[in-house]
């Protein structure tokens, strides 16, 4: 029978999805959040499951440590927990508030993170099980978000307090990663407002459950893991658009490469489509170039311009030499 995995947070909009992947995987979920009427209704949706709530909080090293008490009391081997903790998405710039407003920010969005890392990593590690504790961080760690400054400074500072904890571990048996999300997560408390290419809850912690079960080969298993909804194979990807280069000539440059090429380069895709090429639009079609015959509207501007250009570039006779 599979250990339990403890959710923090797991009322919360990511908390749920992730107690949803888990129920999924067939695994038992021991569920904490601080109000006991809200794990009520959440262990009601799932009459059938080994689903365990406990409420408690980790706002603080007392509140963390009564937590682990708790846990440790139900008598059952933890296989890992996940950490879904956040604070309120209150908004306000940096400037136009005291630094009390930073401080209890990092009071309600990071330090909870630290007081539960500190009471639970030891009852992850007592029966050497080789246990996986995962963080669960949310955007604005690596650029600044706009009218969420102190959002932005609490996620840089937790990748940091990821890596430390991660570092610290390892002493413990106890492998501790951050799952970086760089943007934020459709829930069933936003989805009517959210953004199409937002992922959504239940693939957050579908993507958390694969970091618990060590089914992710990342060898060494680094501290941060950059979330992906959707890794697909360069097999199954639609042919990229490629321009034929025109005949070479002294006059050519070489154009940079758009956007889109930039962009394909890069390791971890927030989100990956296969919609994202109009269905209008052949393979073919978007391989025609510029000098191709078919197109006589483009072939003649295209003389019009070398003609124009070879106007400006020929030397008049009667024009007398520029100086050097």
């Amino acid at each position: 029978m599979k250990a339990p995995l403890v959710v923090l947070g797991a009322t919360g909009g990511v908390g749920r999805g992730v107690v949803q992947a888990a129920i999924d995987s067939g695994r038992p979920v021991i569920a904490v959040a601080r109000q006991a009427g809200e794990l009520k209704a959440l262990k009601a949706g799932y009459p059938h499951a080994d689903l365990t709530t406990v409420a408690g909080s980790v706002a603080n090293d007392a509140a963390g440590a009564k937590l682990a008490r708790a846990l440790r009391k139900l008598g059952r081997p933890l296989a890992g927990v996940v950490a879904a903790v956040c604070g309120s998405a209150e908004r306000g710039r940096l400037l136009d508030n005291p630094a009390e407003f930073l401080r209890r920010k990092l009071d309600e969005d990071l330090l909870p993170h630290l007081a539960a890392a500190r009471h639970l990593l030891p009852l992850l590690a007592e029966h050497d099980r080789g246990g996986t504790y995962v963080l669960v961080g949310g955007p604005g760690s690596e650029h600044p978000w706009a009218g969420y400054g102190h959002r932005s400074i609490g996620a840089a500072a937790l990748r940091m307090l990821a890596r430390v904890l991660h570092d610290e571990a390892r002493q413990l048996s106890v492998r501790v990663q951050l799952l970086a999300v760089d943007t934020p997560v459709c829930t069933e408390f936003n989805q009517r407002h959210s953004c199409p290419e937002w992922p959504s809850a239940l693939s957050v912690g579908q993507r958390a459950m694969a970091l618990i079960d060590h089914d992710i080969s990342d060898e060494p298993p680094r501290p941060i893991v950059p979330y992906a909804s959707r890794v697909v194979s360069p097999s199954v990807l639609p042919p990229r658009a490629r321009v034929p280069s025109p005949p070479a000539s002294r006059s050519d440059t070489r154009a940079p490469a758009s956007q889109t090429e930039l962009r394909s380069t890069e390791p971890y895709p927030t989100t990956t489509s296969l919609n994202t090429v109009p269905k209008t639009t052949s393979p073919d079609a978007c391989a025609q170039g510029p000098d191709s015959p078919s197109d006589e509207k483009t072939q003649r501007c295209l003389q019009d311009a070398r003609a124009l250009l070879k106007s400006l570039t020929t030397q008049n006779p009667k024009q007398e030499p520029t100086p050097r």
